[in-house]
């Protein structure tokens, strides 16, 4: 866990380092590599840097101050990447009791989380795509490029269900690394 000063805040050292003592400058070029890798995919890169800099720290929370500091952005560009990840599910906003700080933090499984929540954005835009192949006339080359789409996500939402599961049953077989804290230490 994280030192925290009377505040509740952590130390200006454990927002970029954690409380393992790593090096920062090695936590810092991760954290950036890593956004540059889900920029490159089509996040945003503000979001991208907040996902990552969460996603490397222990706690997997942060507050606005903590992921400023952290990442040397603005509180506007906190404010701006969390509301992006808040809104596509990445993220959870929580407070500390008794306290008026807001705290982001990834939510369990991330990943599978994420993929799995995308099951509703597939089935309305399957449900859109085939109304709009219906008034566009399924025939003619827009409604038909949007009858295969709608048929793409239909495909693609029956084996997301079966792939989960199939997720859910190797990560059992997994020798995963348990994390210290978890472990009593």
């Amino acid at each position: 866990m994280s030192s925290e000063s009377a505040e509740g805040a952590r130390e200006p050292q454990d927002a970029v380092q954690g409380s393992a003592g790593r090096d920062a400058e090695a936590v810092s070029r991760f954290v950036e590599r890593f956004a540059s890798e889900m920029t490159e995919a089509g996040m945003q890169r503000m979001a991208s840097r907040v996902f990552a800099a969460l996603l490397a720290d222990d706690d997997a929370s942060m507050t606005s101050a903590e992921l400023a500091l952290a990442l040397q952005i603005s509180p506007a560009a906190v404010s701006g990447a969390i509301n992006y990840l808040t809104q596509v599910s990445m993220v959870g906003r929580e407070r500390d009791p008794g306290s008026r700080r807001d705290r982001y933090r990834l939510h369990n499984e991330i990943w599978y989380t994420t993929f799995a929540s995308r099951d509703q954005v597939l089935t309305r835009w399957e449900r859109t795509l085939k109304e709009g192949a219906r008034t566009l006339g399924e025939h003619t080359p827009a409604g038909a490029r949007l009858a295969e789409t709608a048929a793409f996500f239909e495909f693609l939402q029956s084996e997301l269900g079966a792939l989960m599961g199939r997720w859910e049953e190797h990560r059992k077989t997994l020798d995963l690394p348990v994390a210290e804290e978890s472990r009593g230490v």
